[in-house]
């Protein structure tokens, strides 16, 4: 029985990935962008910590797993896929199961790249492959931590979701 009142549900994803080794680099894809010239991130898919957070706040927010659950290493389909693609994924999956997105609020944490000059062009990539408005905004750690040492990228996204 559906509530009378659609009350909003929220949800918290965090993410985290190290940049990749010299030995064995990567392309940096982050907010659904590619970065040439830097570094890329390690991990299953292609380390877009931003997309990652989102889905798993969406994830979060319709009470529908996380990011391991639902794209975790033991489905080798998910190997290197980019995380445009998680996000679509994402958020049929949430769709599926009843809800629709009203937003997601993502904070980059990292001392590279310089995201300010592509923020409207990867908030445009991340809302269409959401459906909904995606936004990004970026800080540093002041030095602090491994994000703050340049050792790799962080982070946190909040998501609203409705019971339809």
């Amino acid at each position: 029985m559906k509530p009378a009142m659609q009350i909003p549900r929220t949800g918290i994803g965090f993410d985290v990935h190290a940049f990749a080794s010299e030995d064995k680099p990567r392309p940096l894809w982050l907010a659904g962008l590619e970065w040439p010239g830097e570094r890329g991130l390690a991990g299953h898919s292609d380390g877009d910590a931003v997309a990652h957070a989102a889905a798993d706040a969406l994830f979060s927010a319709s009470g529908t797993g996380d990011l391991g659950t639902n794209f975790g290493i033991d489905r080798p389909e998910y190997a290197r896929a980019s995380g445009v693609t998680l996000l679509i994924e994402a958020a049929r999956i949430v769709r599926e199961a009843g809800f629709e997105i009203g937003n997601v609020a993502v904070q980059l944490v990292g001392n590279r790249p310089r995201f300010t000059p592509r923020r409207e062009e990867a908030e445009t990539i991340l809302s269409g492959a959401v459906g909904a408005p995606v936004t990004v905004s970026a800080t540093t750690s002041d030095g602090l931590g491994f994000t703050g040492r340049g050792e790799g990228i962080a982070a946190i996204a909040t998501a609203v979701v409705v019971c339809v």
